[in-house]
């Protein structure tokens, strides 16, 4: 079956807001795309994309003043099966997450340096 998957995002920004955003269907999945889910802004600014360390696409902005809109479409082949359920997972404050988990986060702010 195909299913049509996207976003729309409206943010006021107060001031130029730079943004990392992670909202594109995940690289695994990239047989099944049938149309993209390329980013689209409004008004239209530049857009920097790379992979991270998981693999993930991540698209670099920065925001103007006022409002801005992210949005994109996509259609992606699927079997329509259900995810499988993990009901035992739980969600951890931040501070009580290990120092491994912000190795991404160090790892950008290095190469800005």
């Amino acid at each position: 079956m195909r299913i049509q998957v996207g976003y729309e995002l409206i943010y006021d920004c107060p001031q130029a807001t730079p943004m990392l955003l992670t909202l594109n269907i995940h690289y695994t999945r990239a047989s099944d795309v049938v149309v993209p889910d390329h980013l689209i802004t409004s008004p239209s600014i530049p857009i920097r994309a790379y992979r991270d360390s998981f693999g993930n696409w991540c698209s670099r902005i920065v925001a103007p003043k006022g409002e801005i809109r992210l949005s994109a479409n996509a259609i992606v082949n699927d079997e329509g099966t259900p995810d499988v359920a993990a009901p035992w997972a739980q969600q951890q404050p931040v501070q009580n997450l290990p120092d491994e988990t912000l190795l991404e986060f160090l790892h950008l702010i290095g190469r800005r340096r």
